[in-house]
């Protein structure tokens, strides 16, 4: 009995061991791996985001609507400063002074989202936290996946810097169906490049950021417009270029 005993420990322990070496090797390959993405798109836009797929295949399914995608990346010295502004003014005030996470903000989010019995939630993230769901993740809230997000954020921040994490933020996030990345939806809601966006016309986009696939430019709404005129009194206190 004793050495069946040993036997069955020693079995035990040699998958253990295997198991733990699956796990370092796992750990490994996926840090580095992850950080290659992160150095390569640093400097290369990324073709296709998780998001673009998903909504390709949401068009595809869905036979009412037809399939749009558009996306077309440009340098950030392509891009309005108002739209700039305008993003920092909506999404994240303190953008330029934080180091990818406003711990204020995802406490207030926290305790409201808590306490608030309506579907409608309040968001902390900062625009790196969404640049790194935006190029690294889907958008399904989980935490295993906010937990990603988190990882994927210390590294552009510590990688990329802010003027690249702004750069592709505008170049893939989301301002409607199928439309992706501020020349995008210049293009699409102005007719116009993204260089040529006036401080109103920015602010009308930004105020699309939140809830792309319902608010945009073609369907101004009361709220729209008083939201558009709030992140333009906004823009004011923010204005990066006087602070470069």
């Amino acid at each position: 009995m004793g050495k069946q005993q040993k036997n069955k420990t020693s079995k035990k322990a040699n998958w253990f061991a295997v198991l733990l070496r699956f796990m370092r090797n796992f750990i490994l390959a996926f840090f580095g791996i992850s950080l290659f993405f992160v150095l390569f798109y640093k400097y290369v836009n990324p073709p296709l985001t998780p998001l673009m797929v998903m909504r390709f295949f949401d068009q595809v399914v869905d036979d009412d609507k037809n399939v749009r995608f558009k996306r077309d990346y440009v340098s950030i010295e392509d891009v309005s400063p108002h739209l700039v502004n305008a993003v920092v003014a909506a999404e994240d005030g303190k953008f330029m002074k934080h180091y990818g996470f406003d711990f204020e903000e995802l406490k207030k989010s926290y305790k409201e989202n808590s306490s608030n019995k309506k579907k409608r939630t309040r968001g902390g993230s900062t625009i790196s936290m969404q640049t790194a769901k935006n190029v690294f993740l889907t958008p399904h809230r989980t935490y295993v996946r906010k937990a990603f997000e988190a990882y994927f954020t210390v590294l552009i921040e510590l990688t990329w810097g802010k003027e690249r994490i702004m750069e592709m933020y505008l170049n893939v996030v989301e301002f409607g169906n199928g439309i992706y990345g501020c020349e995008a939806a210049s293009q699409y809601y102005f007719g116009k490049s993204a260089v040529n966006l006036t401080k109103t016309e920015a602010a009308q986009l930004a105020v699309t950021l939140p809830s792309p696939l319902k608010r945009n430019p073609a369907n101004k709404t009361s709220y729209f417009r008083k939201r558009t005129q709030v992140i333009k009194n906004r823009m004011i206190k923010v204005d990066l270029s006087q602070k470069q």
